[in-house]
């Protein structure tokens, strides 16, 4: 009976000891670095509006009526209804591992006709665009979608399938029809 209880305050004491080591490194993980650096939760992608860069704006010109301009464009994120005659196209992207981006034009009309463009500053170039939100390689390049003749050589070739099974014959047996006889 005396060596249970032995036994029995040993594992006590031992548990004792493994809490209380656990406790402490989580305190020295927490004191050393904060939680959120080493413990990342997911986060959602966020993008909201229209992708405009040079190239779609240079296709844009003064004078195109609205139909015109929205089929370059895209519909505006806003339109007022106090302000008939202006569009907004907002766009904003918050992607982990890059900046967040936040980019507004204005389209001004007379009418049916676009007589301004209102950038707000300078609009990146298409591949520059692409270049800033593609977290997925480190130097920013895209990867090579074919292969190089080398690489094609190696590829073994697709196994041959198997001659095909004569058809079997259908079964024996025979099932009295769903629906009365006349």
């Amino acid at each position: 009976m005396r060596l249970i209880s032995t036994v029995r305050s040993s594992l006590l004491l031992l548990g004792a000891v493994g809490m209380t080591a656990s406790l402490t490194g989580c305190e020295m993980l927490v004191s050393k670095e904060s939680l959120t650096n080493f413990v990342r939760p997911y986060s959602v992608e966020v993008v909201q509006g229209n992708v405009l860069t040079k190239e779609l704006i240079a296709r844009v010109q003064i004078g195109m009526p609205r139909a015109q301009v929205r089929d370059i464009l895209g519909s505006p994120l806003l339109t007022d209804v106090f302000h008939g005659d202006r569009w907004d196209y907002v766009f904003t992207i918050r992607r982990r591992g890059t900046e967040p981006q936040r980019r507004s034009v204005v389209l001004m009309f007379d009418g049916d006709r676009l007589v301004s463009v209102d950038t707000g500053g300078e609009l990146p170039a298409e591949e520059a665009f692409v270049a800033s939100i593609d977290s997925a390689s480190p130097d920013g390049r895209a990867p090579t979608l074919a292969l190089s003749a080398d690489e094609l050589q190696a590829l073994k070739p697709p196994p041959k399938p198997a001659a095909a099974e004569p058809p079997t014959a259908p079964p024996g047996r025979v099932y009295p029809p769903l629906e009365p006889q006349r």
